[in-house]
């Protein structure tokens, strides 16, 4: 019974292991440049090129940043 445990439970963690590898890492894109982006990707492929994205406003201070 232990044994069988001991395998069922190895095999998840090779499982989850397995899956939370998936993906590519990288940087993480705005709103503005992934729509700045699909603007150049459809310009390219010659497709009806999305609406012209709004420059984002500047950011404000939360009285909470300091904490994160």
């Amino acid at each position: 019974m232990t044994g069988s445990r001991i395998l069922v439970t190895l095999t998840l963690l090779v499982a989850i292991a397995a899956v939370s590898a998936c993906g590519r890492r990288g940087g993480l894109d705005t709103p503005y440049e992934a729509a700045v982006q699909a603007r150049k990707d459809a310009s390219k492929a010659h497709q009806p090129v999305p609406p012209e994205p709004e420059k984002p406003v500047k950011d404000k201070k939360f009285f909470l940043d300091p904490l994160i």
